[in-house]
């Protein structure tokens, strides 16, 4: 079999886990070579203070088979970087094109989603129209017709990672790069979505959520 070039990208202020986590998975799939990817080699800051160290400059990242673009704080920076289009350029000839959290803004800013309904963090759903895309609420949105996969908030690029697994190979392997990983998530409490937590637990994730950049400034809570 040939390589499967996986291209994770990586800018200053994303959210470390919106990366780590897709790498976790796809790096067991038969054949992936993984490539960090920035607008030059070396170590990218994110939004925890970790450093990522990427291996690959985009100019010599010209067509990768698989692109996963992550999300964060830094996403509005980003906008306006060499980022979107080096995404213009490998799209096209991509097997997948991924993101996750706010990283749909950027696919989004890239016209890569044409409209169509795309996944993200809900702080920054109701973005989406603004840049050309439609918002959508599920974890994960599979694009067959423009071989884009987005995903909501930062632990949903695990589940969007396994989906992306299944159909680069089989559901077999995807199960087991699940059972490799003991993905098998029994959170404490149930309110991983919005929908799900009360109108105190929301007010409080804005007061730890906002100060880090994890929630805009400009989002309020739905009425209730």
């Amino acid at each position: 079999m040939s390589e499967l070039r996986v291209a994770v990208v990586l800018y200053a202020g994303m959210t470390t886990l919106d990366a780590a986590g897709p790498i976790d998975v796809l790096r067991f799939l038969p054949d992936a070579v993984l490539d960090l990817v920035s607008d030059a080699p070396g170590p990218v800051r994110t939004d925890s203070g970790l450093e990522l160290v990427a291996t690959t400059a985009y100019d010599d990242c010209p067509r990768p088979d698989v692109v996963v673009v992550p999300g964060g704080p830094g996403t509005a920076e980003a906008l306006g970087s060499p980022l979107i289009g080096w995404l213009q350029q490998v799209h096209p000839t991509t097997r997948w094109t991924t993101s996750v959290c706010s990283g749909s803004l950027l696919l989004a800013h890239a016209g890569l989603l044409a409209g169509a309904p795309a996944a993200s963090h809900f702080g920054v759903l109701d973005l989406l129209p603004q840049l050309g895309s439609a918002r959508s609420d599920q974890r994960v949105v599979v694009d067959e017709e423009h071989h884009v996969m987005t995903a909501a908030g930062v632990s949903s690029g695990i589940d969007m990672a396994l989906a992306l697994a299944e159909r680069l190979s089989d559901t077999t392997t995807a199960q087991a790069i699940q059972l490799v990983i003991e993905y098998d998530p029994q959170p404490p409490h149930d309110t991983g979505a919005l929908e799900k937590a009360s109108p105190d637990v929301v007010r409080r994730a804005v007061e730890l959520g906002r100060p880090q950049g994890a929630i805009p400034e400009f989002w309020e809570p739905p009425a209730r």
